[in-house]
């Protein structure tokens, strides 16, 4: 009988206020994840759509996230076509699933972040981690380039730190991450939890569709937009799909307009 037998591999609380935390639960193998898992994961995330506006991704025990499971790393080769129950899960699949997500994704690096642990990190919008974590790409030291955690930090990092983690497979603490941007910020690991709670709950205070569509100019701006021209013109395109979908805008113009009124318009 496996480990993972009897166990639910990704734990989900629903914390109230619009928050929920996912917690992979595979603490005897580094939370590295199985297709099992990773099903599990997208399940959870299905499961939070529509009815949180933002999810806590964290792991339980000493990682966050080992990255995908090398005992079937082999048998799957790239993993772009493997499937439970007819459903891609594919570590890359993943990860899309996580940047289209209509909810804010909030990274709580507990621990471990290793290769795929860095593209965790990477794809969700906002992480936290431990100063006691360590993040790094291994990928160098078995003659592989790390095919999602690479791309992934060289478009979150500058040109040579994204260099470092890749050639020099070393890991960097919770703490240089922040000093790098890799994370938010870095706080002790007694206070992970309670700082991703507080945190989560700030931006779950705004409007689901503003938070939707905002998220959606985050990844697509940098991505797709080089002139400031076609920018600020997709940022008024995206005003306008907010406020045909929404009345929070005309709410929070009122908002605004009284809050500088009472402070003389500055």
């Amino acid at each position: 009988m496996s480990a993972d037998a009897g166990e639910r591999l990704v734990l989900h609380e629903d914390l109230g206020d619009g928050v929920a935390r996912l917690t992979l639960n595979r603490p005897h193998k580094r939370n590295a994840m199985s297709r099992a898992a990773r099903s599990a994961l997208l399940d959870a995330l299905d499961d939070c759509h529509g009815t949180a506006k933002v999810i806590i991704l964290t792991g339980a025990g000493s990682a966050f996230c080992s990255g995908v499971d090398l005992k079937e790393a082999g048998e799957e080769g790239t993993g772009a076509d493997d499937t439970v129950e007819g459903r891609r899960t594919s570590w890359h699949s993943v990860q899309e699933r996580i940047r289209h997500h209509p909810a804010i994704v909030v990274a709580a690096v507990n621990g471990f972040a290793l290769g795929g642990g860095v593209t965790l990190v990477n794809s969700s919008d906002l992480a936290i981690a431990a100063h006691e974590a360590q993040l790094g790409m291994p990928e160098l030291g078995f003659g592989l380039y790390p095919g999602l955690a690479g791309p992934s930090t060289q478009l979150r990092l500058s040109p040579k730190r994204a260099a470092w983690m890749v050639l020099t497979t070393e890991r960097i603490s919770g703490t240089k991450a922040a000093e790098w941007g890799l994370v938010n910020e870095a706080v002790p690991l007694a206070s992970l939890a309670d700082a991703a709670v507080e945190l989560a709950r700030r931006v779950a205070r705004f409007d689901p569709v503003s938070l939707d569509w905002s998220k959606r100019a985050l990844h697509e701006i940098p991505q797709h937009i080089s002139d400031w021209t076609t920018a600020l013109r997709y940022g008024e395109d995206l005003r306008a799909q907010i406020q045909a979908r929404s009345d929070v805008l005309s709410d929070g113009a009122a908002t605004y307009r009284r809050a500088v009124g009472k402070n003389g318009g500055r």
